[in-house]
């Protein structure tokens, strides 16, 4: 993706001067300049498609994802999550150092 894919930009294209020939503009630069424009409206055609292509399929999988069931943890009040960790800890505390705490 390094390599510019692009030749022309809009100010390019705007300012481009064609030398006058003896009846009007030079036909040759001119097919030169319109072959040029022609190869970048091709590759900016291409890559349009593939953005589409890709925006498509993007969105099909995050309708495909949305569609699927989310997994939620059941609501826990803090207090209840509280006191199953004191009580946890009380239960550590006892298995630790035994009866000896409670004396």
């Amino acid at each position: 993706m390094s390599e510019q894919r692009f030749h022309l930009t809009a100010k390019e294209i705007l300012e481009k001067d064609f030398k006058q020939g003896f009846r009007g503009y030079d036909q040759d630069e001119v097919d030169k300049f319109l072959d040029l424009i022609i190869k970048d409206y091709e590759n900016f055609q291409k890559e349009y498609d593939a953005v589409v292509q890709e925006n498509n399929r993007l969105r099909r999988e995050a309708q495909n994802s949305s569609d699927q069931p989310t997994r939620r943890m059941p609501a826990v009040s803090s207090s209840t999550t509280n006191s199953d960790i004191l009580q946890r800890l009380s239960n550590l505390e006892k298995h630790v150092f035994g009866s000896k705490l409670y004396d």
